[in-house]
């Protein structure tokens, strides 16, 4: 996801015009339903302080998406059941292209929401803009985060201090297509589970006509889909290459030589196999929506745009293949941190840390799976045995325990450094492992800047 740096000269002075201008009120994203929310407040209007008695109002920001914001209306209805003093504002009209302004419009001086969601690859950057306060470790010991959290959540943790919690998380898995299989000789009850039998499949699976164009893609690989995440924590990993120091330091993606077999087995399946271009039939991921293409690897939230979008597709969803009997995923997820603004008032912070400790509850994530389909964060939720046997969550319920989140200091420039050299092997037929190399400069570079200020 990618991070904007806001100064914070350039916040204030925006939380100034904010306050002179009468905003009108965001519209809402296309392709999204418009979403009911809680009862709406003036959100750049400075907090009023809390009373010392009596019920304590706070708000809670997300961006606006119809399945997230219907989840968290659930829940703040059940949790103001069991907290009658606590009256949580839901602010969930904001966009998704304009949250990051928003916030850094207002948290800064003191305003806006008690309580926000923001994609784990933020936190640093809100971090250093001042936006978060440390969870109090009294209400959210780290041993207690480490025993009921899918591992992945450690990336929650900052300088070893932790800054969020998340409600559901998110893992990668291989899409498959059963008609397409069928279709060409392949049994659609016996998809790919290792990389031998994905690369297999997936070159059976490919259909061209008299002239080399792609009819049917096997398996085209997006790098400005999931790709590079796949390259970053499954394929460098099976291969036998680390894909960062232990402190995140250092990028090792061309440590050894098995970071370069791994780059390689990526660019295999386009320049070898032939098995498919992920510019092809509207790109990533309609080429698979489209029924243009046999495998596909997509996160759990794409069940949801099947659904709307392709309802009729006859698909199948299965853990990624696995290599010298290494099983790995990608993880990542929305979380929620509690801002300055709680925690300047301790009513409204421990108001705050109630809310929090409720929307990050098994409870909340078993009913978010349920509307969202995003996997719950707490272990205990995530293995229920009803999730495991669903045959489209099951896939991604059961990569959660040997999923990895990245650590990014900028992800969009992480993922275009590996965009970026991947076009340039496939496009212009440079170097691999040249370009391979200048990947990694440029990623170096960037967690160089960022702890060299640290």
């Amino acid at each position: 996801m990618p991070s904007k740096r806001i100064t914070l000269l350039l916040s204030l002075l925006t939380v100034v015009a904010v306050l002179l201008a009468a905003c009108p009120a965001p519209a809402a994203p296309a392709g999204e339903a418009p979403a009911q929310t809680g009862a709406q407040t003036g959100a750049e209007q400075p907090a009023a302080e809390a009373p010392s008695e009596g019920p304590i109002e706070i708000e809670y920001w997300q961006y606006n998406f119809a399945a997230r914001v219907d989840a968290m209306n659930q829940l703040i209805e059940l949790f103001e059941a069991e907290n009658p003093d606590i009256k949580v504002i839901h602010n969930a009209d904001i966009p998704y292209d304009d949250f990051r302004d928003k916030i850094a419009a207002s948290v800064p001086a003191g305003v806006g929401p008690d309580v926000v969601t923001l994609f784990y690859g933020w936190q640093v950057a809100w971090i250093d803009a001042g936006y978060l306060v440390p969870l109090p470790e009294d209400a959210f010991p780290p041993s207690m985060v480490a025993e009921e959290f899918s591992p992945m959540v450690q990336a929650s943790f900052v300088d070893g201090t932790l800054f969020t919690l998340p409600t559901a998380v998110r893992t990668l898995a291989l899409f498959y297509n059963k008609d397409l299989m069928e279709q060409a000789g392949l049994d659609p009850e016996n998809p790919p589970k290792t990389l031998a039998e994905l690369e297999e499949q997936a070159v059976q699976c490919t259909k061209m006509d008299a002239n080399g164009n792609y009819e049917i893609m096997g398996f085209p690989v997006s790098m400005g889909g999931q790709a590079h995440h796949w390259f970053r924590e499954v394929l460098l990993r099976q291969f036998g290459q680390q894909p960062y120091s232990d402190d995140y330091r250092k990028v090792l993606w061309n440590a050894s030589d098995a970071g370069y077999a791994a780059w390689h087995e990526l660019l295999k399946f386009q320049t070898e196999l032939k098995t498919g271009d992920a510019t092809l039939f509207d790109g990533d991921p309609n080429f698979f929506l489209n029924g243009r293409a046999c495998f596909h690897i997509d996160g759990s939230f794409r069940l949801g745009t099947i659904a709307s979008q392709a309802p009729d597709l006859n698909f199948g969803v299965i853990e990624l293949p696995e290599y010298n009997g290494v099983k790995s995923t990608f993880g990542s997820y929305w979380t929620h941190g509690i801002t300055k603004k709680a925690a300047a008032d301790p009513r409204r912070m421990e108001a705050a840390v109630k809310f929090l400790q409720f929307i990050t509850s098994p409870e909340a994530g078993s009913l978010w799976v349920k509307i969202v389909g995003e996997l719950p964060a707490q272990l205990s939720a995530a293995n229920d045995p009803e999730l495991l046997a669903d045959p489209k969550l099951g896939a991604f319920a059961a990569g959660l325990p040997y999923a990895h989140a990245t650590f990014f200091v900028d992800e969009s420039k992480d993922r275009q450094a590996l965009i970026d050299a991947y076009d340039a092997v496939v496009l212009t037929g440079a170097d691999p492992d040249q370009e391979l190399d200048f990947a990694v400069q440029t990623v170096q570079e960037l967690l160089d800047e960022f702890w060299a200020s640290r």
